[in-house]
């Protein structure tokens, strides 16, 4: 069961509270109609239907994507951590699995099924292990950028409790969380802020995020192939993980490494230009 102790699990604590996963042993975990509460009435725009989590797979010819788009049903398996914890993001980020999902179904329309190219791969990418670092450092978010571990996680340690933020998104990350080891990485986009939104309560950021990410995705700013996502080594966020205590943790250059020859910075992107874009 999630440590709800752990600073990553903070966007998710209330949802997985709501499920009665707030650490107690369970032998199973909560059925389609359960996961269905935490939607409320959330609707599907662009059908007009409500989207809910279903116990079966889509029919025979009907891709998983296709499904959402068409019908608003959202494929879950039973007792099952993975599509959980997918359930738990649509809950938190409704607007960017939308978008996402409209994303890919534009694509398979295209011809894009089987051989996926590189929108659905980023999409795919980026919904199994992706996360948004938003900041008001730019320092922190260059050295993010840039790959220098040492000065992300050691040089600016006393900047991550005020003027950075994590939110993970990708699901399959999640799971990882449940067992978390070093080599955790998450694939990310990174923003700037002002401080306004870092000093706004958790609700309000997620709202805002999800918000700017839908509007960004579902226009085509973003997530147009995998090359716009950075790793970030979760595990090496200050007060993430204790063996951070450990000598030469940051050292490993297997978990921390170097960036390969001819690779390219990531972008960081303004949020509120973004914002003004995706509303």
């Amino acid at each position: 069961m999630p440590d709800l102790n752990k600073p990553y699990w903070q966007d998710y604590a209330c949802l997985l509270q709501q499920l009665g996963l707030d650490g107690a042993s369970q032998e199973t975990l909560p059925d389609t109609d359960a996961l269905n509460l935490l939607l409320g009435q959330q609707i599907d725009q662009k059908v007009g239907k409500p989207l809910r989590f279903v116990p079966t797979p889509p029919p025979v010819g009907i891709s998983y994507e296709t499904r959402i788009f068409e019908s608003g049903e959202i494929s879950t398996r039973q007792n099952n951590w993975h599509d959980l914890f997918n359930a738990l993001v649509w809950a938190r980020y409704p607007r960017t699995k939308l978008a996402m999902n409209a994303r890919h179904y534009a694509e398979i329309q295209a011809g894009n099924l089987a051989n996926r190219g590189p929108v659905r791969d980023a999409l795919t990418l980026f919904d199994e292990c992706g996360a948004v670092v938003v900041g008001d450092s730019l320092p922190i978010l260059q050295a993010l950028a840039e790959r220098d571990w040492q000065g992300l996680f050691c040089h600016h340690l006393s900047a991550w409790q005020q003027h950075v933020r994590v939110f993970i998104l990708g699901h399959a990350l999640l799971e990882k969380l449940l067992k978390p080891y070093k080599a955790i990485t998450a694939q990310v986009l990174i923003f700037q802020s002002d401080s306004d939104f870092l000093q706004a309560d958790a609700a309000t950021q997620g709202a805002r995020l999800d918000g700017l990410l839908a509007g960004e995705i579902q226009a085509g700013f973003r997530l147009r192939s995998t090359a716009e996502l950075s790793p970030l080594p979760l595990m090496g966020i200050p007060g993430w993980f204790s063996e951070q205590r450990q000598p030469g943790f940051y050292e490993d250059q297997q978990v921390f490494r170097p960036p390969p020859a001819g690779w390219v910075a990531a972008e960081i992107q303004p949020l509120e230009i973004n914002l003004e874009k995706g509303s």
